[in-house]
């Protein structure tokens, strides 16, 4: 017989498990973000070895945070007013079409028919529609977690949440990374399209609930409500903002794939480890703070925590030996999941339950997209600077950010989180 989750004790790490549909939300974001790990990996270094151009890895950023920007509102929206696991089962189904595409479209058969740049430009336009679907996702995602975890839990639940995300992230790009290698890219998208498969099953296991917002006036008003209440929030709006610019000027993890081969020399196995370590240092981060939480004074966790990233991401750039650039990028992993853990406990606890689609809306304009647009910007700077400058200068901006950050906000550094949510209550 499985124990009752409302008699664990609250210091218990393992409390969010305990929930079965929680579990099942978690293979379904497991096995999702599984998929899209692999298939972000092998996008960018076939699309690479189609154009060795730097600026092309940028491009599938782009292609993917306009779309995804661009709807987030209005999928903050939809999903504040819809039955969260049927709207979670249409979002997956659309995603699962379009790696169905990139699946026929890289077949060799078919690409040697209509050329490189057509099937360049068309695995753009089918990136362009994952991003379409992620600007619902994320809304979808943040206010589902809401409703099957109690309030007093969700520190634990996004915990685990962001650890699952993370283990994920590890497997996806090395297994990405040795899938290509040893079959080819077809044989790569088939694999995804068995985890999408997967993912879609799992929500099965999720109870359908009514929604908790019924608009009672027009579109535009109820976006508005959402967005005044994120810039009204004195440390959500900032945890937003230094992890946006931070985010924006630290995405040289995109150039990983020109890092591998034009720098370090090594292949596609090699490729997926490098791309896995962010995600191997986050996981045991997370792991480690399931059990010793970031946030006794949140604000001054974060800002170390995004110092360390900039520090990593300079001298990952700087460095030439493979296992160096293993280590830092690890690292880059360790600062980055302190960040992740300490603004979605924020978010979670700041948001009210009527308002989590449009907030977290709001959060994806800001932060959603920010690693494709940090991409791009990556892409770009190291097409007219060089490689390497364009990392150091990325991780540099990302420390003129904290230290901005910093003076502006000095108030909130000594400060718990209880303390901080009295304060803007």
């Amino acid at each position: 017989m499985e124990t009752d989750p409302s008699t664990s004790p609250k210091t218990d790490p393992y409390i969010a498990l305990r929930f079965p549909e929680f579990r099942s939300f978690l293979g379904m974001r497991f096995f999702l973000t599984f998929a899209y790990q692999i298939q972000a990996v092998v996008i960018g270094w076939y699309i690479y070895h189609l154009t060795k151009d730097p600026l092309s890895l940028g491009m599938i950023g782009l292609a993917e945070a306009i779309p995804a920007i661009g709807i987030a509102l209005y999928g903050g929206y939809v999903a504040d007013k819809s039955e969260k696991t049927f709207l979670l089962k249409c979002i997956l189904s659309g995603m699962f079409i379009s790696s169905g595409v990139l699946f026929l479209i890289t077949l060799p058969q078919f690409s040697a028919q209509i050329g490189n740049s057509h099937v360049v430009w068309l695995i753009y336009a089918m990136i362009f529609s994952i991003g379409i679907a992620r600007g619902f996702l994320g809304p979808a995602v943040f206010s589902l977690m809401a409703l099957i975890i109690p309030r007093e839990h969700y520190p634990n639940s996004s915990t685990w949440n962001s650890t699952s995300w993370q283990i994920a992230s590890i497997a996806g790009p090395a297994t990405g990374g040795l899938i290509y290698a040893y079959g080819g890219i077809s044989v790569t998208f088939f694999v995804v399209l068995v985890l999408l498969a997967a993912s879609f099953c799992c929500t099965f296991f999720i109870k359908k609930r009514p929604p908790n917002f019924i608009p009672k006036e027009n579109i535009v008003k109820s976006l508005s409500e959402g967005i005044r209440f994120v810039f009204n929030s004195k440390m959500m709006l900032g945890a937003m903002s230094i992890d946006l610019f931070s985010v924006f000027f630290g995405g040289a993890v995109a150039l990983i794939p020109v890092i591998a081969s034009e720098v370090l020399h090594v292949g596609a196995e090699q490729f997926g480890m490098l791309r896995a370590a962010p995600a191997l240092g986050a996981v045991l981060t997370m792991l480690f703070m399931a059990r010793h939480s970031p946030m006794d004074k949140p604000w001054r966790n974060l800002l170390l925590a995004v110092t360390g990233f900039g520090v990593s991401i300079i001298c990952y750039g700087l460095s030439t030996n493979f296992y160096l650039t293993l280590i830092f990028l690890f690292f880059e992993g360790v600062f980055d999941s302190v960040s992740v853990i300490i603004r979605s406990t924020i978010m979670q606890l700041l948001t009210p339950d009527e308002m989590r689609g449009r907030v977290s809306a709001v959060n994806s304009m800001f932060i959603g997209s920010s690693n494709e647009i940090g991409a791009f910007e990556s892409g770009l700077t190291a097409k007219l600077m060089g490689i390497v400058p364009a990392v150091v200068f990325g991780g540099s901006m990302t420390l003129l950010v904290v230290t901005v950050t910093y003076f502006k906000t000095r108030v909130l550094v000594p400060l718990g989180l209880k303390e901080i949510h009295a304060g803007e209550n």
